[in-house]
């Protein structure tokens, strides 16, 4: 099965209790008006810290530097205490622990991320004039970087990247598919559905808000048409870079399809004349159809999901691609792997996209052990001179850690290896300079030398 969507937060304490705020011995927080005075500094006891209806948020002393760096995540243990009981979603001014205004943020009660940055201006508050702005920004650069005769599906809102942390937004023709994903966004669920058809022109908006972050936030998950008189057609087509595509945006993984390698694919395509190509992970055949457009041989794509395969085989025929060049293989990946280095099988191009085996950086050792597994056994099945495509889709393992392990399984295999080019999302999925946790899809192309 393809990668299923669990973000970078984990279980954690609850809230510092608003019982222990302005306690004796406590520090407060500075406001413009009269207070007491400790330590130099001017200060308002914290409980009278809320403006226009706006409960606070103190931090502890230097914990404040990641937001002065415009990092978006407030983690729980970063937190003093509050001003007020916050419910869920509510925004919340935060501070620093001599008092100066940091952000506007969205409280979380359960979620180790404890808040999420709406806004660093003190002067604006986040609300409908605010989401809009963001919306009409994440529509401009999709038309800025997506040529229109390329695809009628993208990414239209990537979370944090757009100034909307816990919102992701997908535009496949008409029809936009959204995962609800943080409290904050879930209070403000209405007015942004509200903001999106109208600023968009599309049809519907269906929800898939069934991601295991849901739970995190302490969110139920949900499913099901969230603005429009008709649900989508099941599957629904795209077009991209030539190819039409078949896409289940009810019952797929994530959204229903894999919008961030879109540049990828096009690359495999690119690659692959006269190649035989083993694709794992292949979910709907994304990579499979690339190579098989570009001239591949033959195309062997190994998936657990029985239906995924089904709506692959779809694809082919939908193209107008020869169907006696491509293998559809319902298994394991790690064992067909293996059972296939028994059997004295290889390929020239090799394509391992795998699911998030790292959610977080505590998974990440575990992590290690899969994808060296998988990458070992490709790399065994490699003939001389031929390429291998690997990614990691896991925002606990980075680059730089990645590339070690897959320098490690090249070592084991006794295969030397040479990277030919490095992968990324497309620029649709852009990535903050000052949030890198958004950078969670990477890969290498490597030759077997």
């Amino acid at each position: 099965m393809k990668r299923e969507g669990r973000g970078t937060q984990g279980r954690n304490r609850s809230a510092t209790s608003s019982r222990r705020a302005g306690g004796k011995g406590s520090p407060t927080l500075r406001s413009s008006g009269g207070g007491e005075q400790e330590g130099g500094r001017h200060f308002l006891p914290v409980t009278s810290v809320a403006r226009n209806g706006q409960v606070g948020l103190a931090l502890k002393p230097e914990r404040e530097r990641s937001l002065l760096r415009r990092h978006p995540w407030i983690f729980s243990g970063a937190i003093e205490r509050l001003a007020g009981a916050p419910g869920s979603g509510e925004t919340v001014e935060v501070r620093a622990s001599d008092g100066r205004f940091l952000a506007w943020a969205a409280y979380s009660p359960q979620s180790q991320i404890r808040a999420r940055v709406w806004n660093f201006e003190e002067s604006e508050l986040p609300g409908p004039a605010l989401f809009r702005r963001r919306i009409e920004s994440a529509l401009a650069l999709r038309q800025a970087v997506i040529p229109q005769q390329t695809t009628d599906a993208c990414r239209l809102v990537h979370g944090e990247a757009d100034g909307l942390p816990g919102l992701i937004v997908d535009r496949y023709g008409d029809t936009l598919v959204a995962q609800v994903l943080s409290t904050g966004v879930e209070r403000w669920r209405d007015v942004l559905a509200d903001t999106l058809i109208e600023l968009t022109g599309c049809a519907r908006i269906y929800e898939r808000s069934d991601a295991d972050v849901r739970e995190l936030e302490g969110l139920p998950a949900r499913i099901g048409l969230m603005r429009g008189e008709n649900a989508p057609a099941s599957p629904l087509e795209i077009l991209e870079h030539g190819l039409r595509y078949a896409v289940d945006v009810i019952g797929g993984q994530k959204t229903g399809f894999y919008l961030d390698q879109r540049d990828n694919r096009r690359r495999i395509r690119e690659l692959a004349a006269g190649r035989d190509v083993l694709n794992c992970f292949c979910y709907t055949g994304g990579f499979s159809l690339a190579a098989l457009a570009g001239g591949a041989r033959s195309v062997s794509s190994i998936d657990s999901s029985g239906p995924a395969l089904e709506l692959a085989r779809r694809n082919v025929a939908n193209n107008g691609l020869d169907a006696s060049r491509a293998e559809w293989v319902e298994a394991d990946v790690f064992r067909s792997l293996r059972e296939a280095r028994e059997r004295g099988r290889s390929f020239d191009l090799i394509v391992l996209d795998p699911p998030k085996f790292a959610p977080t950086e505590k998974h990440a050792q575990a992590a290690a052990r899969a994808y060296k597994d998988i990458n070992l056994n490709a790399l065994k099945l490699l003939r001389p001179g031929g390429l291998l495509a690997t990614f990691s889709c896991s925002g606990g393992v980075s680059a730089d850690l990645f590339q070690k392990i897959v320098a490690g399984a090249a070592a084991d295999a006794n295969a030397s290896c040479a990277i030919l080019d490095r992968f990324h999302a497309a620029a649709d999925h852009p990535v903050l300079i000052e949030f890198p946790e958004g950078e969670y899809l990477k890969g290498l192309l490597l030759r077997r030398n």
